[in-house]
Order: C-alpha cells, then structure tokens, then sequence
C-alpha cells in the first residue's frame, strides 16, 4: 500500500524540469515499470489497460496530465473461493464429487486461472454423471444446497465486483472425456409407493416383486399423477399425468448444474 501512496511522489520528482513530451514518455516507462513489479509481486498477468481513459491504448499514448490505469483479473480468488465453497457443501461419502469440479471458458476448460481475460464468462460445473442428483437433494445433502447455495455465498462475498447465478446447462463434448452423460435409461428406480400406484397394487407386492429381482421401472417410468384441477396445466390439457423433461429420458444428453459467474 506505502508504493501506492507515493506513486505521485515520485513521480513528480522523477519528471521535475521535463519538457512534456519527455514528461509522457517518463509517465509511461514508470507505469511499465510499476506494472512488471506488481506482477512480480503476485499480481494477474492478465489485466485490462486505460490510457487517458481509452481502453487498450499503449503507455506510450499518455498525454500528461492523464493517466495510465492497469484493471487485474482477480479469477484466481473468485475460482478457488468458489471451488472451495463447493467442496465444502458437496456429498461426503467418497469424496469423488468435491474432486470433480471443472472451470469451463470459451467451451473449454481452464486450470491457470490467472490466465482468464477480466471480461471472460467464467463456468463451474461437476462432471460426475448424477451431479443432478446431487442438487436435488438425493445424495446425502439439502436440495439446491450445493450450487444454488454456493452461488448466494459467493454474492455475498464478491458483492458489487462480481456476478453470480446457477442454471442447468447443455455442456458440449471436449470439455471432459465423461461430458455430455447421455441418460442409458430412467434416472433412479421408482419408490415403492409410486410403483404400487402405477401397477395398482399394494405396496407389499412391490416389495415382494422386488425380493424375486424383478425390475419394475424407474421414477421416470412411473409417471406422476397430474392433479385434477384447472391448476395444473397437465389437466387443462387433457392429461391425467405430468409430462417427462426431455432431459430426462433415455438416449438424451443431461443438463449441468452450474455457476455462471461473470465481472462486472
């Protein structure tokens, strides 16, 4: 911070007694100079550069007394703390799903972070086949808990710097080797109560069924009842049960969960 603070300083007295064009060149060799110290202090490579308020301008443009603004990436802290909090919120039983989390930019996957342009749009998603099933709530942890949760910590925290939001996206291939999963089949068998309703049968026939290793079907198979009312669009339209999602059925790519998270 003291560097910082005595930018002006010293450069006032680096530039004492030069005619103007002297002056500009003088600004722009010092905020070259500044500028390969802060990187080499830790600072992102990547960063955004104002010359006289004209974005991508040369140093060398300056006209004193305007100035020379550098604009870093911060994606490296955004990333790992967004990785992080995932981790933190995901399934424990393996450990698999926290190790599975992948950066996607432009459509392809990233791992040095500091090479993200500031005005990337920055994707976080799982590539774990039942990474939907992780954010509806049927692996061990609360529905929404592990994006959509993480997303609100992550607006809390980068408020007004960044932009975060969750949708379930269409992951083309070459970002992983297992991306997209095409559903084989229904997503998980059908509980015993939604086949007892579906086979009209009590529900101890179903696990009688079940004991012998008869397969039955799945949730999806096992269509759920529409309710009977003008409500429901499914009755209004003539049907007693709820229409499928079209990522849900066999031989269809499934959607990601993911965080989408851009700077502002």
């Amino acid at each position: 911070m003291a560097r910082f603070e005595t930018f002006e300083r010293d450069l006032k007295l680096a530039t004492a007694g030069l005619e103007p064009a002297a002056i500009n060149a003088a600004l722009a060799k010092y905020a070259k100079a500044e500028l390969q110290l802060a990187i080499s202090a830790g600072a992102s490579p990547q960063y955004d550069r104002y010359v006289n308020g004209v974005a991508g301008l040369p140093e060398e443009a300056v006209v004193a007394p305007g100035s020379i603004l550098y604009v870093f990436s911060n994606w490296p802290l955004v990333i790992n703390a967004a990785l992080a909090e995932l981790a933190k919120r995901s399934p424990r039983k393996s450990g698999r799903f926290a190790a599975s989390f992948i950066v996607i930019v432009g459509g392809q996957p990233v791992t040095n972070y500091a090479s993200i342009p500031s005005e990337s749009e920055v994707i976080i998603t799982d590539f774990q086949p039942y990474i939907r099933k992780v954010e509806g709530g049927l692996s061990g942890v609360k529905r929404r808990r592990v994006f959509d949760g993480t997303k609100n910590a992550m607006s809390n925290r980068f408020r007004g710097a960044f932009n975060f939001e969750t949708k379930f996206l269409n992951i083309a291939s070459g970002v992983h080797p297992t991306i997209p999963y095409v559903l084989k089949g229904q997503q998980r068998s059908a509980s015993t109560a939604a086949l007892a309703t579906w086979h009209g049968v009590p529900k101890q026939v179903i696990e009688g069924w079940r004991a012998q290793g008869k397969r039955l079907g799945t949730v999806n198979m096992a269509a759920r009842l529409a309710a009977q009312d003008r409500r429901s669009s499914a009755f209004r339209a003539g049907r007693e049960t709820l229409a499928g999602r079209s990522d849900s059925q066999a031989g269809q790519p499934i959607t990601y969960p993911s965080i989408i998270i851009n700077a502002l």
